[in-house]
């Protein structure tokens, strides 16, 4: 998937159909499937905030042009105007404009890419800060024992996923704030990729079409089931 940052509040990507097809969706159903399309969709915002920190938190306005090969995506950041009857935009000239709220512009991914994004629930001063994580490939199932036994002083940090998929193994990681605190977490994070790839593959996907191996406690699993030889 290409990505292109407009501004701070605009990205535009794009995604070929065959793109598409990996992730596990039809050409057809993107189209047809609401339900279906809309997983697509947040899949890749998932990718586009991982590669740049786009969080698509409130409303949005969204743009679909189907294109021969692929589809092109842009996405603007919109904020309601302060008598709350308009959300204001900024466009790539940087120009504001206002849509009244009726109109409800996040709907208008409905017309061309069958479904309805949505904005983001509570106030902003009621958010909590999201949990760090990542998802890394391993080509062999012995570069995941190998990690397991690299972190055996390391005592929880969070969240740990081992999935299957199309042959090759994927591994979720999640850290909690409240047991490591940001460098603590990017040093693991760099250790890991000594071991491991980093994945463009969201956990959508992994959730439905992979093999869950371990669903917890991955290191210390993997650790009991194969122990270091004396």
């Amino acid at each position: 998937m290409e990505i292109e940052r407009i501004n701070e509040n605009t990205i535009k990507f794009y995604i070929s159909y065959i793109d598409i097809e990996d992730l596990g969706f039809e050409r057809e159903e993107i189209w047809y499937n609401r339900e279906r399309s809309e997983q697509l969709f947040w899949q890749m915002m998932d990718e586009v905030n991982y590669k740049e920190d786009f969080n698509p938190d409130g409303p949005l306005w969204i743009q679909v042009q189907a294109m021969e090969k692929g589809l092109e995506i842009v996405v603007t950041k919109a904020k309601v105007s302060k008598n709350g009857e308009h959300l204001e935009l900024d466009t790539e000239d940087a120009d504001d404009y206002d849509v009244p709220v009726e109109e409800k512009i996040e709907n208008l991914l409905e017309d061309k890419f069958g479904k309805n994004v949505s904005s983001s629930e509570g106030d902003e001063e009621d958010m909590i800060e999201d949990n760090l994580w990542i998802i890394v490939e391993f080509n062999e199932f012995e570069d995941v024992i190998q990690l397991s036994h690299y972190f055996n002083n390391l005592s929880q940090f969070g969240e740990e996923t081992l999935y299957h998929y199309h042959d090759k193994y994927y591994l979720y990681m999640e850290f909690s704030h409240e047991i490591l605190d940001d460098n603590n977490q990017e040093n693991i994070i760099s250790q890991v990729l000594e071991f491991a790839n980093d994945s463009d593959l969201s956990i959508h996907l992994l959730e439905e079409y992979g093999k869950i191996i371990f669903e917890s406690d991955t290191f210390s699993q993997v650790r009991s089931y194969f122990p270091v030889e004396v």
